[in-house]
């Protein structure tokens, strides 16, 4: 018994340090995550996102647990976005759907953020 509640504490102490608490979402990662969805946004890539595009959007999903996350993320999402001049907007509001991921940070260049 002694065992299995000291392998308990190991593996929480382990997560721990895997969660870096405080660490902000960057602009880098955001756009890391979602560049494998660039064709798909701007409709040069068919109807339906990659897998590595719905891994990003996974990704950045758990990426960003804080409403202080989200709103980071939100501004990187929007940021990105105007770079890219033809993106669908449809397609943009449609992608985590397309991808089965509840996220909770609009993709949109036309979006408020602060919301």
């Amino acid at each position: 018994m002694k065992g299995a509640v000291i392998s308990v504490l190991v593996v929480l102490a382990m997560v721990q340090f895997m969660v870096k608490p405080g660490e902000a979402v960057t602009c880098a990662d955001v756009n890391s995550d979602l560049a494998p969805c660039v064709s798909f946004l701007t409709g040069k890539g068919g109807g339906v996102p990659t897998p590595l595009c719905c891994s990003g959007v996974s990704k950045l999903k758990d990426s960003a647990p804080t409403v202080a996350d989200k709103r980071a993320a939100c501004d990187c999402v929007k940021q990105a976005a105007t770079r890219i001049p033809d993106i669908k907007e449809d397609a943009a509001s449609s992608l985590p759907t397309k991808c089965n991921v509840q996220l909770d940070i609009p993709i949109s260049k036309n979006f408020n953020c602060a919301e």
